[in-house]
């Protein structure tokens, strides 16, 4: 696998190495070792797969505090562009994104660390969005950040699409009403 860490600290951009014929192709997406060795340890308690259809932009969401989860995220199917927004206190990068296009044909992943917002945008008529994270599903510290926020200046490639999005990602919070978390 090829590590490529992002002007943001933390976020990883991973190309895994495949190994093809006529067949088709095999490639690791995960080694522990690796993995280790370069990020750092990470302990993953669960994987998550949604799927879903052309113009679903999901996120941004994250978790406050001791909830926080970092994320290892991929696309086994079609194709979708992934957001990630820094909001560790203090972070000279707070607020700044990182956008990156996840397909089944790049086989891309980015590992996103604690303590920042994600989202993403599908791509294809169709994706299959699978991640690892290290914390479990907190719905009382869950929060939204508005994806359309100016002050993130994420440029969404929603030209030709209509948007489809869930009611509570409508009503996210703007980035300068988010109370700064503690990155402990």
């Amino acid at each position: 696998m090829e590590f490529k860490e992002q002007y943001i600290k933390g976020v990883w951009v991973i190309d895994p190495v495949r190994h093809g014929d006529a067949r088709g192709y095999f490639c690791e997406t995960f080694k522990q070792s690796e993995f280790e060795q370069v990020v750092g340890r990470v302990d993953f308690v669960q994987d998550n797969e949604s799927v879903s259809s052309r113009g679903v932009l999901r996120g941004l969401h994250f978790q406050r505090g001791e909830f926080s989860q970092a994320k290892l995220v991929r696309v086994s199917m079609g194709r979708v562009l992934d957001v990630a927004v820094d909001l560790r206190a203090g972070s000279p990068t707070f607020g700044k994104h990182v956008a990156v296009e996840l397909s089944q044909e790049n086989g891309r992943q980015i590992f996103i660390p604690r303590h920042f917002a994600h989202g993403f945008l599908v791509l294809s008529d169709v994706a299959q969005f699978q991640y690892k994270v290290d914390n479990v599903y907190a719905p009382q510290a869950e929060a939204t950040l508005r994806y359309d926020d100016p002050a993130l200046g994420i440029d969404w490639p929603t030209e030709g699409m209509t948007l489809n999005l869930s009611e509570k990602d409508k009503r996210g919070v703007l980035l300068s009403e988010i109370n700064v978390i503690n990155n402990k």
